[in-house]
């Protein structure tokens, strides 16, 4: 598959890419692309979450009322979840909701992701460029030429562009990544991937070996 080389103001370079078939015409394989999203997103989890329980509760532990006689139900404690103010009964605590997955399988659904976006044709090959200095404005200039405007878009640079990276942060919805930190969750959550000319061999590499 060849795909044409664009610059930041949207027009043809006159050069061609041949994308490679192992990364951008694999086989689809949607259990894969599945479990590695659900992978990404439990590593983004805190796991901070935490209630108190009953034994965590301040207050008395008197017996509140007689065991029998009463018609209702028998009650050891105010601290009891039953009651307004006691314990949460089975109550979420601290914990780790990460897991571990196989380093080939991710290389297939991200492959298998960057392949549905090449038979979309959701992505752009856009020719290396650099800002001299920061400036959002110019990066919507580059978002307009490429009709990206108010769309999700992943840039997938070859190498960290300080001045690009510190221009797009003010940017809704774009995200710029280096090629060996592209994930499946952020390409399958872009309308358009743009692969800069530069990181496009490594990424083959990276998805190949």
């Amino acid at each position: 598959m060849e795909i044409s080389v664009v610059d930041i103001t949207g027009k043809d370079t006159g050069r061609k890419v041949k994308l490679s078939e192992t990364v951008f015409g694999a086989e689809s394989n949607n259990h894969v692309v599945y479990l590695d999203v659900k992978h990404y997103l439990a590593n983004q989890r805190q796991g901070t979450h935490k209630s108190k329980e009953r034994a965590e509760i301040t207050g008395s532990t008197r017996k509140i009322k007689k065991q029998k006689g009463t018609g209702t139900a028998r009650a050891g404690s105010i601290k009891s979840g039953v009651f307004r103010g006691g314990g949460r009964i089975f109550g979420p605590r601290p914990r780790n909701y990460s897991f571990k997955l196989n380093k080939n399988l991710r290389k297939v659904a991200r492959r298998t992701a960057l392949s549905q976006k090449a038979k979309d044709q959701d992505i752009i090959i856009l020719a290396d460029f650099n800002f001299e200095t920061p400036k959002t404005k110019e990066f919507k200039n580059v978002l307009s030429s490429l009709e990206l405007k108010n769309k999700k878009s992943l840039f997938v640079f070859g190498e960290t562009n300080k001045n690009v990276y510190l221009s797009s942060r003010n940017v809704n919805g774009v995200n710029i990544v280096n090629d060996c930190k592209i994930n499946t969750y952020e390409v399958m959550n872009a309308n358009k991937v743009v692969i800069l000319e530069s990181a496009l061999g490594q990424i083959e590499n990276n998805l190949t070996k």
